[in-house]
């Protein structure tokens, strides 16, 4: 069954990433909704939504199964994609907003649980960081060829590609009926307040997993926000149909850091790679942001090479760390603070960017992510303990 849904993953992530408007994303939202605090509020109620729905889907697939919740992830992420497409107003990107961010919160905990499960069915869980790694890799490589698409696109027509983009949506939705559903685990019977007190728990208690989670609630509230930001400054120093160019660059990057993951993790330790990555990407955004030029995009797509193996290097410390029967709740409840802390954000970053610049303004969103650095320095410190 693993070799039937891991090749279903593969295609699902790619079609996830063939989404031709989403690197210019905050370009044509701005434009609906005729400001940058506008536009980058769409991102932000996506999150909010997301982070509305986390716990309960979370828990649904937990209590229910993982095939039908990526299916309901599925026709929510298309009806969103229409009202976006349809775009009559900023009320109908906010429609979109709200559906996409219930069909993330479908799929934040349910999806990494479906391949866990799935490869546990075959006693295979320790090479869940080299298949995470792989069908993770199909949707970067879907991103790098749509962003140069959507820029050629957008230079035309912003409808055309707005609805083209739905169409790839569709066909994952047919992939989603596809999915086998892995063996149940562990029988439920608590009610679920103590099904989510128990998970809530582990976090607490557990300072390993707490450390991991904070990290990844800020990398994902500041880092991904900057990163569905920062077309609208390179605007300011590239054409718009260039600006692919630079989505080709970082997406390609990312493909093959998924790809390689498992060689590398395998020759260093996740918590070194997740410190040098923050670090790289700091030192990089403060050079490109602080002294724009039209070498900037080039310069802020190479944290890309290190983003794949970051993410499974994180991913896969968390997975051994959750409980196997709260596995998706618990991943949502990560999830749940990233999505609260990217939607507050997003706010806060429009409001700076039609203030001052969107690149002073991400300039102070680098400077808030240290915060990030200290904390993966904390995970290198105690395992350098534990080493020695």
């Amino acid at each position: 069954m693993y070799r039937k849904n891991v090749r279903l993953f593969t295609i699902f992530n790619f079609l996830i990433g063939f989404s031709l408007f989403a690197p210019l994303a905050i370009i044509y939202f701005s434009r609906v909704s005729g400001s940058y605090a506008l536009g980058a509020s769409v991102f932000g109620i996506t999150m909010l939504s997301s982070a509305v729905f986390e716990l309960p889907t979370g828990i649904w697939s937990d209590r229910v199964g993982r095939k039908g919740t990526i299916i309901l992830g599925s026709w929510a992420r298309v009806l969103a994609f229409v009202l976006y497409a349809i775009g009559l107003s900023y009320w109908w990107l906010v429609a979109g907003a709200i559906l996409e961010g219930l069909s993330r919160a479908f799929y934040s905990g349910n999806n990494d649980a479906l391949l866990y499960d799935t490869l546990a069915d075959d006693h295979l869980e320790g090479k869940y960081h080299e298949y995470l790694g792989k069908v993770s890799s199909s949707e970067h490589l879907a991103l790098a060829i749509s962003g140069v698409l959507g820029g050629v696109i957008a230079h035309f027509s912003f409808s055309y590609l707005m609805w083209f983009s739905v169409i790839s949506q569709v066909l994952m939705l047919v992939i989603s009926y596809q999915f086998r559903e892995p063996r149940p685990r562990l029988k439920i019977d608590t009610n679920l307040y103590v099904h989510l007190k128990e998970a809530i728990k582990l976090f607490i208690h557990n300072n390993k997993l707490r450390l991991l989670s904070m990290a990844s609630i800020i990398s994902f509230s500041l880092g991904e926000l900057a990163f569905q930001f920062r077309s609208a400054f390179f605007i300011s120093v590239w054409p718009i149909w260039a600006i692919g160019m630079s989505s080709l660059l970082t997406d390609l990057g990312a493909s093959a850091s998924f790809f390689f993951s498992d060689k590398i993790i395998k020759r260093f330790p996740k918590q070194n790679i997740l410190l040098f990555r923050s670090i790289y990407g700091k030192l990089t955004n403060f050079i490109a942001l602080g002294f724009p030029t039209v070498a900037s995009p080039l310069i802020m797509s190479t944290p890309s090479l290190l983003y794949g193996v970051g993410e499974v290097s994180s991913n896969d410390l968390m997975q051994h760390e959750f409980t196997s029967h709260q596995r998706a709740t618990m991943s949502s409840l990560n999830s749940l603070g990233g999505s609260l802390g990217f939607a507050i954000m997003s706010v806060v970053l429009g409001g700076l960017a039609d203030l001052f610049s969107p690149a002073k303004a991400l300039i102070i969103l680098t400077l808030l992510s240290l915060s990030n650095t200290y904390l993966y320095w904390l995970l290198f410190r105690n395992d350098r303990k534990i080493s020695s």
